[in-house]
């Protein structure tokens, strides 16, 4: 990647999973700063962080601090106030002509189940946290084009993502593992994530991606997959779970904002890289 420090970034949530692997990704390059929410001793001394509570804190202290060129959203929290500081977010990026990253979800495509989605196709979710989603996504979409990036993500695993951990931690609990037999889906790893966005920033790309894997997988044998990969098939229960009787797809494919093939993935390569 090339050498493109002019840029200064701030992610909202860079203590999550998501938001980490966006930190270690970029810090490199450019000028990074995060927040993070519950208190950190190692994060408190690091001065390129910040404490940020959304349910107590304004956003604009922070941006006014970092006076940022680029903000990556990629926050977890309470729904409505999330809502809100967006729309202070939204107000800021359009005032400064800054750049805004925002990290969705396919959950806004879960209102369908007869076929995979692309970057145009209208949103509609039965679920609170799709319609969160969107509201949040009609909001940006607001803002002039060359200003905001919507990225689409599906299912995120990696070797720390909370999903293994969570299957691990179930598996040593002999708790059964839900699996959706009839569910079909795409996936990805933070590590792929976060390459994708070094490119979309470092090309000054804007507009809507989907950052899945290219191939489809069930989610029942793509779990089975991992539970293969990390060696614990032998201990494994599984609870089969039927929420209707046709297959059903949660799937964000991308048709027209493509990245290049270097930056495309398919499900093999994420059992790959947890084997490693």
């Amino acid at each position: 990647m090339r050498q493109a420090s002019k840029h200064k970034i701030l992610i909202l949530g860079a203590s999550g999973f998501i938001g980490g692997s966006i930190y270690k990704e970029l810090c490199s390059y450019f000028k990074t700063f995060g927040t993070y929410n519950i208190s950190n001793r190692t994060l408190e001394k690091n001065k390129h962080f910040f404490q940020y509570n959304i349910e107590e804190n304004d956003i604009y202290e922070i941006l006014d601090i970092v006076k940022p060129t680029i903000v990556i959203s990629a926050l977890r929290g309470d729904f409505s106030k999330q809502v809100l500081m967006h729309q202070h977010l939204a107000e800021y990026v359009f005032s400064k002509k800054i750049k805004l990253l925002f990290l969705s979800s396919a959950n806004v495509f879960d209102g369908y189940s007869k076929y995979p989605s692309y970057e145009q196709d209208k949103t509609f979710s039965n679920s609170v946290f799709g319609h969160f989603k969107i509201k949040i996504e009609n909001l940006l979409l607001r803002l002039p084009k060359k200003q905001i990036a919507i990225l689409r993500l599906p299912m995120v695993f990696g070797a720390q993502s909370p999903r293994i951990q969570e299957i691990e931690q179930q598996i040593k609990d002999k708790i059964p593992i839900e699996v959706f037999p009839n569910l079909i889906m795409n996936v990805t790893t933070d590590s792929k994530v976060t390459q994708q966005i070094h490119y979309i920033i470092n090309r000054n790309k804007s507009g809507v991606f989907h950052l899945g894997s290219q191939d489809l997988v069930h989610h029942d044998d793509f779990i089975k997959e991992i539970i293969d990969s990390l060696d614990l098939k032998d201990k494994t229960l599984y609870k089969r779970v039927y929420t209707t009787n046709d297959d059903r797809y949660l799937a964000v494919l991308p048709k027209f904002n493509k990245l290049p093939n270097h930056l495309q993935l398919n499900s093999q390569d994420i059992l790959t890289e947890l084997k490693i």
